[in-house]
């Protein structure tokens, strides 16, 4: 078997790829549509139904065509309370809210992002070279996203910070700050993963790391504290898992381009110092924005006090909000720039998944969720530690993993990069899940997709 066709990092065949692998085009498509900008001047378009989410609609329906044609692999009892089980909890804090019709759309959006489509990536993906196309294709997403950020730092039409129109935001606009900075981060992981990886090709790896050590920079831009924690925590644990040596030398190089960009060219230094100064800024003299995000954390915490079994329902928070906040909650949140007037978005989550998961669905919905996202975290550790399967698909579905839950520390689900939650949940439980029996982690064996389900390896 050649190269190209067994490791699709490298040149595959792309007439090849296509009779062999369609059914994941939309898969990619949800990825790589996040690449069309929104209209300018419109904050509020990051909220809508947009080209990925289409897509993701897409991919749905074409698992659901191959399911009935017996063309995906079975799930066990454990598969399917994994990936079903958040459907419960949705439903219940559905039911329960005040307004069941206001709370509908907040229970589709869930259930796309954390039940659809992830069931359908675990049932969809056969084997590790399919992994590798989707997973390439956040990295695709990140340097072309990446590359507007740092054009957009240059030339002073980024997003407005700090009186200036610096801030990398890609093609999401300034009414979706955080965007850029999760593809980016994505792409990074994706990138580290593969550099670091034994068994791929030494080119392979070296492509990688020049595509890791590119994206730093755009990421340092988008001056995103959380996403900067979660990348920092997301690659610490793929370079532990990958061996200490290679993580020796992967944090040498980074340090050294930190101080090269940094310190030798200044791009960005004093802000860039500033904004990491801010992370522990928490009781002294924090800005504003800290002051908004724990004065919302401490509103969902009293939310859930209130109803502390089912939440107070999908789409609850905004209602909520102002009858459990203090007086140090403003308005809202300044934005500009990058095409658009001058713009104050409400506050409309406490920008902590958890505590949105809290707040609106209880500890019935917490459970559920948190608890087959960390399930799936510590099996895909488990499996990379093991030795069995493609040890790069492990480290990246580990790695996006961790990241996810990481930043969910800072950040919720909102915008168009939202769909992307769901594949990296897809891609871990697909490795999370996979038969131990299957060397590659995946459905390493058979050439075509007419098997029937009775003969595709089971997930556990």
């Amino acid at each position: 078997m050649s190269l190209a066709v067994s490791n699709p990092w490298v040149r595959p065949d792309v007439g090849g790829l296509l009779r062999r692998h369609w059914p994941l085009l939309p898969l990619a498509a949800t990825v790589l549509f996040l690449l069309a900008p929104l209209p300018a001047g419109d904050a509020t378009t990051s909220g809508k139904v947009g080209p990925a989410d289409a897509a993701s609609l897409l991919l749905v329906m074409v698992c659901a065509v191959q399911a009935v044609r017996g063309r995906v692999r079975p799930l066990t009892p454990l598969g399917a309370v994994v990936l079903g089980l958040p459907a419960v909890g949705l439903a219940v804090a559905t039911v329960t809210a005040g307004d069941p019709y206001a709370a509908l759309p907040g229970f589709v959006r869930y259930l796309q992002v954390f039940v659809l489509v992830p069931a359908a990536i675990v049932l969809l993906v056969r084997d590790a070279r399919e992994f590798r196309l989707a997973a390439a294709c956040f990295v695709v997403l990140a340097l072309v996203q990446g590359a507007v950020g740092v054009v957009q730092f240059a030339t002073h039409t980024g997003a407005s910070y700090q009186g200036e129109d610096i801030r990398a935001v890609g093609t999401f606009g300034p009414g979706d700050v955080m965007g850029m900075a999760t593809v980016v981060a994505y792409g990074l992981i994706v990138a580290t993963a593969a550099a670091l990886a034994p068994g791929l090709p030494r080119r392979v790896r070296r492509v990688a790391a020049g595509c890791a050590l590119a994206l730093v920079l755009p990421l340092v831009l988008s001056f995103s504290r959380g996403a900067w924690i979660a990348t920092l925590g997301a690659a610490v644990l793929v370079m532990v898992i990958a061996g200490i040596r290679r993580a020796l030398k992967v944090l040498v190089a980074l340090a050294a381009l930190g101080v090269v960009l940094v310190g030798g060219l200044g791009v960005g230094s004093e802000m860039v110092a500033e904004r990491l100064t801010s992370i522990t800024q928490v009781s002294d003299a924090p800005d504003q924005s800290v002051t908004d995000r724990y004065t919302m954390w401490a509103a969902a915490e009293s939310m859930w006090r209130e109803r502390p079994a089912a939440g107070v329902g999908l789409k609850g928070f905004p209602a909520h909000r102002d009858g459990h906040s203090g007086l140090a909650l403003s308005a809202g949140s300044d934005t500009g720039g990058a095409g658009q007037a001058f713009i104050k978005q409400p506050l409309l989550s406490p920008h902590n998944m958890y505590l949105l998961v809290l707040s609106e669905q209880g500890l019935i919905g917490l459970a559920a969720l948190v608890g087959g996202w960390a399930a799936l975290l510590v099996a895909g550790v488990r499996r990379c530690a093991s030795g069995r399967g493609a040890l790069d698909c492990g480290l990246v579905a580990v790695g996006l993993l961790a990241w996810q839950l990481t930043d969910f520390l800072y950040a919720d689900i909102g915008g168009p990069s939202t769909v992307l939650t769901g594949v990296i949940i897809g891609l871990a439980a697909w490795w999370a899940l996979s038969s131990r029996g299957d060397p590659e982690g995946g459905f390493a064996t058979g050439t075509g997709r007419g098997r029937t389900a009775a003969q595709w390896p089971a997930v556990r």
